[in-house]
């Protein structure tokens, strides 16, 4: 099966110092079929990998393909559609919380579906929000929310996820899960989840990257990773 998006020999450097790398020569493919969870400790640019991935940010050497054809041949608002990052500090803008639901309409040219909105509000615990709120006045984990529904309304093709369950309870989070497990089969997409949860990466993940030292030092499915690993979290940021 054709990968729908491939990078190889991808490097980075550390911002402000040039002399030393963040992490070099990562490479992967991502088929529609992968729920692919990246683990890791501290300071090993799991979260710039993602927004490499997004076109958010830049890298200093290297390859990407999205559906067999180099970054380059893609304008950057066509693949940002395509590979969309959700932020573990999601920014809200300007405006009500309909408003920004809305925007990916207006980005993209497509007619506002509010009843899908509607529908990811209520599966995510949020059929009772005010949609005339400030949208900067919710809550930490009503941002989350938002800005993942706000996502999934673009319909891209791989969701870049960076930890968008760290402010919400048990209950949210299994919802978050169950939503995006759906979306993820119904649509035949991919989701690329960073997370510290062992257990939320047991639950919804089938591959495993590990980013350690520089590298990508493992990339295995979920079964063989946990076969001789306890569950217990991951090294915290």
């Amino acid at each position: 099966m054709e990968p729908l998006l491939h990078f190889e020999r991808i490097s980075k450097t550390i911002k402000g110092n040039p002399d030393r790398q963040l992490f070099g020569r990562i490479e992967a493919n991502v088929i529609r079929s992968d729920k692919i969870a990246v683990i890791g400790p501290s300071g090993q640019g799991k979260s710039t990998l993602l927004r490499i991935l997004s076109l958010l940010d830049q890298y200093d050497e290297g390859e990407m393909y999205l559906q067999g054809r180099k970054v380059m041949e893609w304008q950057p608002k066509a693949w940002r559609q395509k590979v969309c990052y959700v932020a573990q500090q999601p920014f809200m803008l300007e405006g009500s919380v309909e408003d920004n639901l809305r925007i990916v309409s207006k980005l993209s040219g497509a007619e506002y579906d509010s009843q899908t909105a509607e529908a990811f509000l209520a599966k995510l615990g949020l059929a009772e929000l005010d949609l005339s709120k400030n949208a900067a006045s919710l809550s930490g984990g009503e941002k989350q929310r938002i800005s993942l529904i706000r996502s999934l309304l673009l319909r891209p093709e791989i969701l870049l996820l960076d930890e968008i369950t760290a402010s919400l309870d048990n209950h949210h989070k299994h919802a978050v899960e169950h939503v995006l497990a759906n979306w993820q089969l119904e649509e035949n997409r991919a989701c690329i989840w960073i997370t510290h949860d062992m257990e939320q990466a047991s639950r919804f993940a089938n591959q495993m990257w590990l980013m350690e030292e520089g590298r990508l030092t493992i990339h295995m499915d979920v079964p063989a990773f946990f076969s001789n690993r306890p569950l217990k979290s991951a090294p915290e940021e």
